[in-house]
């Protein structure tokens, strides 16, 4: 067991949507992300993501609807459900997930991390 400081973590983080491994837990990883501009339109068939926005805004565009999210807030967004996150600003969010989850679920990019790094 050790502390982890989420702040001290962030700062270690100089690249935008690039998720690092802070911890684990139940088969699930921790990860922390900076966020900036739009992400790509994307799917897990498998897992459910858990989203917590610890800086910043962004939102999170469903093929439908867009939800806000500030400071503070979180969503989960259900397996199966196309989503794209898009924000102006840098944005420092924390996410739980299976270690099986690939950041950009079904579609492969220049922003698909294979091997998230941990910090």
């Amino acid at each position: 067991m050790k502390k982890i400081n989420l702040l001290n973590k962030f700062s270690l983080i100089d690249s935008y949507w690039d998720p690092k491994i802070i911890g684990e837990l139940n088969n699930q990883h921790v990860k922390l992300v900076k966020f900036k501009g739009e992400f790509v339109w994307h799917k897990h068939e498998n897992e459910d993501e858990l989203f917590l926005v610890i800086k910043g805004k962004f939102d999170m565009q469903f093929r439908d609807h867009a939800i806000s999210l500030g400071e503070y807030d979180l969503i989960v967004v259900p397996r199966g459900v196309e989503h794209c996150p898009i924000t102006k600003d840098e944005v420092h969010v924390l996410l739980f997930e299976p270690v099986t989850t690939l950041n950009t679920g079904d579609v492969k990019s220049d922003k698909t991390i294979n091997k998230p790094e941990k910090i």
